[in-house]
């Protein structure tokens, strides 16, 4: 059974960091593509950030030069580090891995940012 648990969310306040793990188990995440994605209150959930195993990234432009997505495939674990942290950054972070077309979603963890 596959299974992504998220830590590392909390409240924090503007201009602040936190850093998100994802400690996946039931799959390796070498050659998965994995990603964070981020649903504010009443939104839609979209994505963060992502990366590949090959290197490759992609950012939403609201968090490029913030936020940094890394993994260390040894430990099956990925990361999101979150800088300078603003209130529309608030809401619930999920991690996700696809890998061979399947797709895998941790629980979410809620990141809530304060004035």
């Amino acid at each position: 059974q596959v299974q992504l648990v998220e830590s590392g969310g909390g409240r924090v306040q503007v201009g602040g960091s936190l850093r998100l793990s994802c400690v996946v188990s039931g799959v390796d995440i070498g050659i998965a593509a994995v990603a964070w994605y981020m649903q504010p209150p009443g939104k839609e959930r979209d994505l963060v950030a992502g990366m590949i195993d090959d290197g490759g990234f992609t950012y939403a432009d609201s968090v490029k030069g913030r936020f940094t997505v890394s993994r260390d495939n040894a430990k099956n674990t990925f990361y999101l580090q979150m800088n300078n942290l603003k209130p529309e950054d608030t809401g619930v972070y999920y991690c996700f891995i696809t890998k061979w077309n399947y797709e895998y979603w941790g629980q979410g963890t809620q990141v809530t940012v304060s004035s």
